[in-house]
């Protein structure tokens, strides 16, 4: 392979080295026979101060022999390099960035023509003229350590290279544990994750993050990439690990193995279900996720055995390639969560997590559903259903749930399944909720989660939902869940006609097209799921459409800030009395003055600090 070198300066080459004039006819005489060129393009720094180099890796595979290679930029020739007939060659292009405004998006374009006149793809790297220092931390392929004290300030952008650990685990390094060590990380400051390396932050056990923004100035951890081509995955993601309990052993490292064990360790401290773990206030997440393995991914936000005294209040996470907040254990508590248009899971919740949560919100893409099946929760107390202890059984309250199905005819990916897939032996509690827009609202998944749902009369079980709306789709199926042969109001007269296959009910205890007459919450098989749910001591409802509860339908759309406070309906869940009174395990650490369904009430928690436009946000 034959590499080729060109270091360019706005200040010392001219432009237009090559008339499109030539690249345009030239393409009107490609050749059909053959393999055309390729070209692909490895950033390896895309932003920067004026007068800064940035630079990237054009990889060519030129099967006929390579000509020579076009640069383009922001569309009008720029350079050219002439090749010997290569048929692979890597071509390194570096560019010293122009003094323009802050902000400014100049893109680079590099497109081959082989021996035979063919012209390859255009590959784009976007350069973006920034205001503050871009400083790596890391080494990609690799894990950096930081083993003390370290502050990042908002004056500069952190790019990170690889996992980037604060103190270390003997588990992982077999070596001794590196703890006490604190992150401080300032009111808006940018943290970008590098793409080549999947770069991302784990928080080992004994260290702590403290992340504290506000509400008009947040801090964001976000995708290196420009505005427009961000992608979920970009970067792996925020992982959290600490020494409280869960229901799987005192050293277990998160699904992946990469190195973020978690639970009480050899040596447990005092009280470890009040391990403090740092503080996250006013923090976005945003394009995060990373592949490991099959069904084993970084997750956006990933908390393991954290315990109490962490604190987590006011954070989003969007646009993950998986789950958006995954807790495995732990007993920490969280407010005012935002899950936005993620893969998988909104809020999944596995191995013994028994902390609170109140205010959150899931808001779903139809475009975008994982193979595994995406839910708004998923809840387990194991991966086989075992009873372990300490069961998972949190509390969550003033959640709410919007599906990817806002219209009977909006066609959604086939793998969104349940706004509640609650399952494997588990005891949540869920307070106070308005979920809609899935195929299914609730699926009781096994005997035992059944068992503890219904309990021995149907009111005291275990596992509990209180004041919780199921919202239908308006027309989709009779029940507005798209079942199969149940009447429309208007056309199509019949729900087998739709032009998605129905596939839900509102409530069941089994993945079935259908319910089959045996398919009962209780043992003597006379009380249906639909009829369980809305038993008048839970004070749960299935509204027919989600309109009738007065939500927005901005919430459901693409490309711009919903308007998240509900209205009036007709079953408007506004000003309702009792909301409390009949909700165990809600301890004092929820507000219970608040008497609305959902997240919101009268008052936008998500202003100024949240952005529901991350794919166009320019991060100086």
């Amino acid at each position: 392979m034959k590499k080729h070198f060109l270091r360019l300066s706005h200040y010392t080459m001219g432009v237009a080295l090559l008339a499109l004039v030539l690249i345009t006819s030239s393409c009107n005489e490609e050749d059909e026979l053959g393999v055309p060129p390729s070209v692909d393009v490895a950033p390896t720094s895309t932003q920067g101060l004026p007068g800064t180099q940035v630079s990237a890796e054009v990889t060519i595979d030129a099967p006929e022999g390579l000509a020579e290679l076009i640069i383009l930029k922001n569309g009008a020739a720029f350079d050219s390099e002439v090749f010997d007939g290569e048929t692979e060659a890597t071509y390194d292009f570096s560019y010293i960035i122009e003094t323009l405004p802050i902000g400014t998006v100049v893109n680079f374009s590099f497109q081959a023509i082989d021996n035979e006149d063919r012209f390859s793809n255009l590959a784009t790297v976007a350069v973006t003229v920034s205001s503050k220092t871009l400083v790596e931390i890391g080494t990609a392929g690799a894990s950096t350590v930081i083993s003390t004290n370290t502050t990042w300030t908002a004056d500069k952008i952190y790019l990170l290279k690889g996992f980037v650990r604060v103190g270390d685990d003997a588990k992982r390094s077999g070596g001794t544990n590196v703890t006490g060590v604190t992150l401080t990380i300032e009111p808006g400051t940018i943290i970008m994750g590098d793409r080549e390396s999947k770069g991302g932050l784990i928080i080992q056990r004994g260290n702590r993050i403290v992340a504290e923004g506000t509400a008009s100035n947040p801090i964001v951890f976000t995708s290196e990439r420009a505005p427009g081509v961000r992608q979920p995955g970009d970067w792996s993601g925020l992982v959290i690990v600490g020494r409280a309990t869960n229901n799987q052993g005192a050293n277990v490292e998160l699904e992946g193995g990469y190195g973020a064990f978690y639970g009480v360790g050899d040596a447990p401290i005092a009280s470890p279900d009040e391990d403090n773990s740092g503080s996250l206030k006013y923090v976005r997440i945003e394009f995060a996720g990373n592949p490991i393995n099959p069904n084993q991914e970084v997750n956006s936000l990933t908390l393991g055995s954290v315990g109490s005294g962490t604190t987590i209040d006011y954070v989003q996470a969007s646009y993950g390639l998986d789950d958006a907040f995954e807790w495995f254990g732990g007993k920490v508590n969280a407010k005012h969560l935002v899950a936005y248009r993620g893969l998988d899971d909104d809020f999944d919740v596995d191995f013994g997590y028994t902390g609170n949560v109140q205010w959150a919100i899931g808001i779903r893409d139809n475009t975008l559903a994982d193979q595994s099946g995406s839910n708004g929760f998923e809840v387990d107390n194991d991966a086989t259903g075992t009873g372990a202890t300490p069961f998972t059984a949190p509390v969550f309250a003033n959640i709410t749930v919007i599906g990817p199905k806002k219209s009977r005819d909006l066609n959604i990916q086939d793998n969104f399944q349940n706004a509640m897939h609650i399952r494997r032996n588990n005891k949540i509690k869920i307070y106070n909720s308005f979920l809609t827009g899935y195929p299914n609202g609730l699926f009781i998944d096994g005997a035992n989660t059944r068992a503890s749902a219904f309990g021995t009369t149907g009111t005291d079980g275990s596992l509990q939902f209180r004041n919780v709306y199921l919202a239908g789709v308006d027309n989709w199926g009779g029940s507005g869940y798209g079942e199969a042969g149940t009447v429309f109001t208007t056309s199509p007269a019949n729900g087998a006609a739709h032009p998605q296959a129905p596939r839900g009910f509102a409530v069941r205890d089994r993945d079935t097209q259908t319910v089959p007459a045996d398919i009962f919450m209780d043992g003597a098989n006379t009380v249906k799921p639909s009829a369980w749910f809305v038993t008048a001591a839970f004070g749960n409802k299935l509204v027919s459409k989600w309109q009738d509860s007065g939500i927005s339908e901005t919430i459901f759309d693409l490309g711009a800030t919903p308007n998240l406070l509900p209205s009036g309906g007709t079953e408007s869940l506004l000003n309702k009395t009792g909301l409390w009174s009949n909700t165990p395990d809600a301890g004092t650490f929820f507000d219970k003055t608040v008497n609305y369904i959902g997240a919101f009430g009268a008052t936008n928690w998500t202003s100024g600090w949240a952005s529901f436009t991350p794919t166009t946000n320019t991060y100086q």
